[in-house]
């Protein structure tokens, strides 16, 4: 079987870089596969969410909350309508991950949730080199 992963290149403000509080990694509603791949949150409860262990290649567990803000559902007023990854900033900074970087998520043959940060080739190259134009977003990579 083949195992099914994601990734989403970096931005400063997924890393803390920019000094932001932003307060996670948006995970786009129109992505219906990546939405299908992280455990359903009902829209029917006010910001349903659900915590996650991450198992990262070292093999330590980290926890993160995965959160659907819907109060434009719920509330006469309510303005948010997204997904979010939160409380992984200190997964992202244990992995030395910087803007231009890429989170990947996937599974395993048991369902859990493996990470990873896979450093972007951009960093490495030499001075003056021809840049690699990397995409942005999240995209199914298995």
């Amino acid at each position: 079987m083949k195992q099914m992963a994601f990734e989403k290149v970096l931005t400063a403000n997924d890393t803390g870089e920019s000094g932001s509080h932003q307060a996670g990694i948006h995970i786009p509603k129109t992505n219906q596969e990546l939405v299908e791949f992280l455990p359903a949150l009902d829209p029917n409860v006010r910001n349903p969410d659900s915590w996650l262990t991450l198992k990262d290649p070292q093999g330590r567990e980290w926890k993160i909350r995965y959160i659907y803000y819907n109060n434009s559902l719920h509330d006469k007023q309510g303005t948010r309508d997204e997904y979010l990854l939160t409380h992984i900033r200190g997964f992202l900074r244990e992995h030395g991950a910087l803007k231009g970087d890429a989170l990947r998520l996937s599974k395993d043959e048991t369902g859990s949730y493996l990470a990873s940060v896979i450093k972007s080739v951009a960093q490495n190259e030499e001075p003056g080199a021809p840049k690699r134009i990397k995409l942005s977003g999240w995209r199914r990579v298995h």
